[in-house]
């Protein structure tokens, strides 16, 4: 079927076609990897339904869902200052910027928070954004004396030592007469 690639090309626009691509290739790379490109495809697509469909209109109505993603995982007041960075890197006036960020970026944040909730729990260990930042209790400059004097049971002597040296545990924390 030579011929069927080209007809799908005539009844299809140029940019969907390759983002359809893009997305096959997605898939069959990494299953997990297919899911996220859906994620991201279905979060911007109000987005990409204001375009015309050409290359460049999709490109920056990407690059705008993204920036929007990256924003609403941010906290309120790294929030603000992202969106400082991105009036300047915009070059729009204020008023103009203001207009955007009321019917572009506030939108796609709270849609980001309505499809993916579990982004936005703060409080919880492991869950979202904020439990991927969270500082090992042990990790304070290097591994002070202190914090190397709290037993970790269990270690076997070869792994990376918890008091994040970055030497090996019998070398460092688990040494014998400490």
């Amino acid at each position: 079927m030579p011929g069927a690639g080209r007809r799908f090309l005539r009844t299809t626009s140029f940019a969907a076609a390759r983002i359809a691509g893009s997305r096959d290739a997605a898939a069959r790379r990494e299953p997990n990897m297919g899911a996220i490109a859906d994620g991201i495809m279905a979060y911007t697509q109000p987005l990409l339904d204001q375009t015309d469909g050409s290359v460049e209109q999709l490109n920056k109505a990407l690059a705008i869902g993204q920036v929007c993603f990256n924003l609403a995982l941010l906290p309120e007041d790294e929030r603000d200052r992202g969106l400082g960075e991105l009036r300047s890197s915009l070059g729009m006036n204020d008023r103009d910027f203001d207009a955007f960020r009321s019917s572009v970026v506030l939108p796609m944040i709270r849609r980001h928070e309505q499809m993916f909730p579990l982004m936005h729990r703060r409080n919880s260990p492991g869950l979202g954004f904020g439990g991927w930042l969270t500082v090992h209790p042990y990790a304070d400059e290097g591994g002070t004396k202190a914090a190397r004097a709290i037993p970790y049971p269990g270690t076997r002597p070869y792994v990376p030592c918890p008091c994040n040296s970055g030497r090996k545990y019998k070398f460092c924390c688990g040494r014998r007469g400490r």
